[in-house]
């Protein structure tokens, strides 16, 4: 077995009535404009999984694939881990409905909603799990519709020898400058690569500093004119495009954020325990060492800690 990822330094802590009663560790890099490292904490050169924060990577993959898709939300939307709004789930349909295709076609496992909203509403109306709620449904429509266009079968699209993935390898490789050292089965059931925060933050550099009219900047550029579509209305990702000029930002599971500002530069953060909870802090703090800065992001530096209904503490960045 090759290298594997050490784990990292204390990011955070947790505080409660003025007393420490947690800290989340965690790995960050911090790359300027030109690429090069110029902050960091853990260990940001051994490979991990990034999840879904390899996404942008996997949609620029289906694009040149042969992927076509004219308007750039759906771009936004197969890039996306959304949240299950109606939004989101009209236009997944609408993808698979434009290739004679329904959700039974889709690998990922049925799910209910992310969005706390979406959620309560389906339960009320005495639903539940579907493929197409599933976060990554977006993504799964994409690689559907991919493997039509290039010839490819539809069956076993998901596994890793398929034509798909490999091509979709191959361009995750390129962008993170990196050989995949170790692929696994992600949550929506496709292939997960292991690369390094390093070469992770990079990528993310790459799609923004892209050429307009190449493809991973017609990438960059869907995800961040249709963040909602990437994330969802309150998806912490989306909010943050939303509210930062320029930024692209994608969240993956276990604690993992990547995020990039054209001319500015890029951060790639995880946290060892996979807490949320202690993500956005310390990509606040990272994002603030470029010189970036915005309202949303004072309402991430610090995030609070309840007591009986009112605030008590709060998780705060150690870095």
């Amino acid at each position: 077995m090759g290298k594997t990822y050490e784990g990292g330094a204390p990011l955070t802590e947790v505080v409660r009535s003025g007393f420490v009663e947690g800290v989340h560790r965690g790995s960050v890099v911090v790359l300027d404009a030109a690429g090069t490292t110029v902050a960091g904490a853990g260990d940001v050169t051994s490979p991990f999984f990034p999840r879904s924060s390899n996404k942008p990577m996997q949609a620029i993959g289906m694009l040149r694939a042969g992927l076509a898709l004219t308007d750039p939300a759906d771009v936004a939307l197969v890039s996306a881990s959304h949240a299950g709004e109606d939004f989101h789930l009209r236009r997944v349909g609408a993808l698979l409905a434009r290739a004679g295709l329904d959700e039974s076609a889709l690998h990922c496992p049925p799910d209910l909603p992310v969005s706390d909203e979406a959620r309560t509403a389906v339960l009320r109306a005495g639903g539940g799990p579907t493929r197409t709620q599933m976060n990554c449904s977006g993504k799964h429509s994409g690689m559907l519709l991919t493997c039509l266009a290039a010839g490819w079968p539809l069956d076993g699209y998901w596994r890793p020898e398929h034509p798909l993935q490999q091509r979709l390898r191959d361009t995750v490789e390129e962008f993170t400058g990196e050989r995949a050292e170790a692929v696994g089965v992600d949550g929506c059931g496709a292939p997960v690569l292991a690369v390094s925060l390093t070469g992770l933050a990079g990528a993310y550099l790459r799609l923004v500093s892209a050429e307009p009219g190449t493809v991973a900047r017609t990438v960059a550029d869907a995800m961040r004119a249709h963040p909602d579509l990437v994330g969802g209305t309150q998806a912490d990702d989306s909010r943050l495009m939303r509210g930062v000029p320029g930024l692209l930002a994608k969240i993956g599971a276990e604690g993992v954020v990547a995020a990039a500002v054209p001319g500015v530069g890029a951060v790639a953060l995880k946290i060892d325990d996979g807490a949320g909870r202690a993500r956005m802090p310390v990509l606040v703090s990272a994002l603030r060492r470029l010189g970036v800065d915005a309202p949303v992001l004072a309402e991430y530096a610090e995030l609070p800690i309840f007591g009986g209904g009112l605030p008590v503490g709060a998780v705060r960045p150690l870095w």
